[in-house]
């Protein structure tokens, strides 16, 4: 196991920031923010910022379409 292939990984995979979250769903940043407030979106917090995993959100929008299918 590579711990630095690892953390290339998680690095390419992981959105940090609403703009960056925004960016990758194509939403306005303060959209982000309420999706957010509302536990709406699948994101965690390190301190103040918001930060997200474009696998997960991948997964997770994978997701809401099965439950609306």
């Amino acid at each position: 196991m590579n711990p630095t292939a690892d953390n290339d990984n998680i690095a390419a995979d992981l959105l940090k920031g609403a703009d960056a979250i925004a960016d990758y769903l194509g939403m306005d940043r303060r959209a982000i923010y309420f999706a957010v407030s509302k536990n709406r979106l699948p994101t965690f917090r390190i301190g103040a910022g918001v930060f997200a995993r474009k696998s997960t959100i991948t997964a997770w929008i994978a997701e809401q379409e099965r439950v609306s299918a």
